[in-house]
């Protein structure tokens, strides 16, 4: 068990053998089930929800851990955090967050809400629309800063791109203060999903 759990692949391998088997066992105690829209939906939300952990995650390890105890680390200890832990977390970042954009879209393309979500439920009444339609609207926006505003000043504040001293810092500072506003939204965007899963 030492061997498996000292492993990253392994340990991610064994989850998803784990996951197969209990579906498998949910497949088979049920009957079965078809493989319909209902079973793609599932699908496709299951991942939605596995990528939104790592992306959410992220920005709160961001959040949380990273930026407020950077200040408390020796200056020959950052190269570390700089140079190799910073730039696997945002490797990781940014991709769980396009997927969970795109895995959002097919979920709700699949139940067919997808333009009355996008329409924030005008027109249709509103309630279930409107709700997950703020969430998808808000975590496009927080995409977008990950992809087109955080990702860019981190490689400079990082140094993956060459700039001056006073590019850098003030590349890291905003980096982190549109880490921040994906903070601050990142409770509404969840509220909002959450409400139209279980509120309507």
């Amino acid at each position: 068990m030492g061997n498996l759990l000292s492993s990253l692949p392994k340990t991610i391998h064994a989850s998803l053998i784990l996951a197969i088997i209990l579906f498998l066992g949910l497949f088979f105690d049920n009957g079965g089930f078809e493989f319909d829209r209902t079973f793609w939906s599932w699908l496709a939300r299951f991942i939605h929800v596995i990528v939104a952990i790592m992306w959410i995650g992220l920005l709160w390890y961001f959040n949380f851990v990273q930026i407020p105890n950077m200040a408390k680390i020796p200056d020959e200890q950052k190269p570390a955090i700089g140079k190799v832990i910073a730039p696997a977390a945002l490797f990781y970042f940014r991709w769980a967050a396009l997927l969970t954009i795109i895995s959002g879209l097919i979920l709700a393309t699949l139940n067919g809400y997808v333009h009355e979500a996008m329409t924030l439920g005008i027109g249709t009444g509103g309630g279930k629309n409107t709700a997950i339609g703020i969430g998808m609207w808000l975590g496009l926006y927080m995409a977008f800063n990950v992809w087109f505003i955080i990702w860019p000043n981190q490689k400079r504040a990082l140094g993956i791109v060459s700039c001056e001293p006073e590019v850098k810092a003030k590349s890291a500072r905003t980096a982190m203060l549109f880490s921040r506003t994906n903070t601050l939204l990142s409770l509404p965007m969840l509220l909002s999903m959450v409400a139209a899963q279980n509120l309507y």
